[in-house]
């Protein structure tokens, strides 16, 4: 990797990491809050806020920085040249980071407690939405550059299969596009033009359908980085080979074209949209789980050719034979037990009529922090200590170190989540800062949640922990660092067919699904008469309250 290209993946990386510790410290504070122990700074007004910054930090600037610092390092390992448009990426770093600071000084000031999500007609301040505006939006620059480097690359090598990384890679790159279409939409058209005062009305349910196409896609963006590490350096990083280069394009594909069309399944209470379209959606939603069970059974063979090439003997002994000590193939075997235990809970919510058990209870905030929070950022660490020798040219600090953080994160992840989800079975409600655990229906909750909060100290014991050894392993002793390897398929391909080694045909058809799925549903508030309410602008005081957003 060229030097432009180090420093650029690099400054991406602090960025996420930077901001991931303090995320860490005010999800442990909130589980506080939410909970019968003693907490400091005991304030409602201060929970919804908290809540705010601690999801759009985790939802949109670790998982965007952390995916185009992680860009960056594949197309230039991958494809074995300098970046073209390193300027351009320098450009989109700024955009992207002074979009942050925004968001961040909106919801310090108190005037954007509106979480994550900023469903209409709760309002915040329009340095909020101008802030995610220029995080979502300059990360398109990374989008072009990776799509364009992609491109420059067949032209260059006509008839030669795309290496599968920067495949992937320029997957991930699409699906972005796709998904922060409706947020981006929604901030530009109606969000920002109510916040600076041009428009008295909102409208709220062309809000709520528009972030919809982003809500649950978001999520497979999360995921792509995992995947990729999944198909193309946790087979290297085992000893072995990738089952099949095959398999690893067609799950990639699934996910572009399979998880953008299905965001309705979180409307599923909203009145305005019919029961057609919302089970259209359902339906297309469990299409999502194909490439997941593509991915488990690819990875797993993969796994097992890795340690049968060990000296793995009998029908698990293969298992054994691995090399555990290296913190990418320990993380891959805990990311896949939380993705099972996480994947179960996600077929109950995108299911149209289980769905209603568990919408708005605990049962939710529970699911996305272990497929997110678990299955996925668990492997964000793993590409960290993978990458960062290749970055700064020196060493991991301490792989026993490593293997802890990993340990601690999954242990504190289950020990938050599992009673997360029973308190919501038992009816807790989510976005509510304060419970009164004396009512009688409320006391068989509260040593779940308190056992969460204890599985939250955890979390921020592993958290320290990563940052601890990035930095002892950023200020080490430099020496020269073996070069990034992605891992060979057992059979490599020699030449695909245009459907395997481009994106042309997979976007018309994600086209026609979208059309299909939101054509109607977003259309048929222009012809509408008399739906636009006013908006309610939400401090933190205001939105106490209220109960929350």
């Amino acid at each position: 990797m060229d030097a432009s290209s180090k420093k650029l993946a690099l400054y991406h990386y602090w960025v996420a990491f930077g901001l991931f510790l303090p995320a860490v410290v005010l999800g442990v504070w909130q589980m506080l809050m939410r909970s019968p122990l003693p907490v400091p700074l005991d304030n409602p007004d201060l929970y919804y806020a908290s809540v705010t910054l601690h999801g759009s930090v985790m939802a949109y600037v670790l998982t965007t920085f952390f995916a185009m610092g992680f860009g960056y390092a594949v197309t230039a390992t991958s494809l074995g040249r300098p970046i073209h448009g390193v300027r351009a990426a320098w450009i989109g770093w700024v955009i992207c980071t002074v979009g942050t600071l925004m968001v961040a000084a909106a919801v310090l000031s108190g005037r954007a407690s509106v979480l994550y999500t900023f469903y209409p007609p709760l309002l915040a301040s329009a340095w909020y939405y101008g802030g995610a505006f220029l995080l979502i939006g300059g990360s398109m620059i990374w989008v072009v550059l990776m799509i364009l480097n992609m491109r420059d690359w067949k032209r260059d090598n006509p008839g030669r299969p795309v290496p599968l990384p920067m495949f992937a890679i320029t997957a991930t790159a699409f699906l972005w596009a796709w998904a922060a279409s409706g947020v981006l939409l929604e901030l530009g058209c109606i969000l920002l033009p109510r916040a600076l005062g041009w428009s008295d009305l909102i409208d709220a349910s062309l809000g709520r359908t528009l972030f919809s196409i982003t809500l649950h896609a978001i999520v497979y963006f999360w995921l792509m980085p995992a995947y990729i590490a999944f198909y193309t350096l946790v087979p290297q990083a085992a000893g072995g080979r990738l089952y099949s280069d095959t398999m690893g394009r067609l799950t990639f594909i699934m996910f572009l074209v399979f998880s953008v069309p299905v965001g309705m399944h979180h409307l599923f209470a909203d009145p305005e949209h019919g029961a057609g379209f919302k089970f259209v959606q359902s339906t297309l939603t469990f299409l999502v789980a194909l490439p997941t069970l593509l991915t488990v059974f690819s990875i797993t063979a993969s796994l097992e050719i890795a340690g049968r090439h060990r000296g793995g003997r009998g029908l698990l002994g293969w298992i054994r034979a691995l090399p555990w000590s290296e913190p990418m193939v320990l993380a891959v075997g805990l990311s896949l037990i939380m993705l099972g235990l996480g994947g179960f809970g996600g077929l109950i919510n995108m299911s149209y009529a289980m769905n209603s058990m568990i919408h708005n209870t605990a049962w939710v905030p529970a699911h996305f922090h272990l497929i997110f929070g678990g299955a996925v950022v668990i492997m964000y660490f793993a590409i960290a200590y993978e990458m960062w020798p290749r970055i700064t040219g020196k060493p991991l600090a301490s792989k026993p170190l490593a293997r802890l953080q990993l340990w601690l994160w999954f242990w504190g992840m289950l020990i938050t989540t599992i009673p997360w989800h029973i308190a919501g079975l038992l009816g807790q409600p989510r976005r509510v800062a304060i419970f009164d655990y004396t009512l009688p229906f409320m006391r068989p909750i509260a040593p779940l949640v308190i056992i969460s909060a204890v599985g939250a100290f955890v979390l921020l014991a592993s958290a320290v922990l990563l940052i601890v050894i990035l930095v002892r392993s950023h200020f080490g002793e430099r020496r020269l660092a073996a070069p990034l390897q992605y891992a060979l398929a057992v059979n490599p391909p020699v030449s695909l067919p245009a459907s395997l080694n481009s994106f042309g045909l997979w976007n018309a058809i994600l086209a026609v699904f979208m059309l299909t799925s939101y054509g109607y549903p977003v259309g048929q508030f222009f012809f509408l008469k008399a739906h636009k309410v006013p908006a309610v602008e939400v401090t933190a005081a205001e939105s106490a309250s209220r109960g929350g957003p």
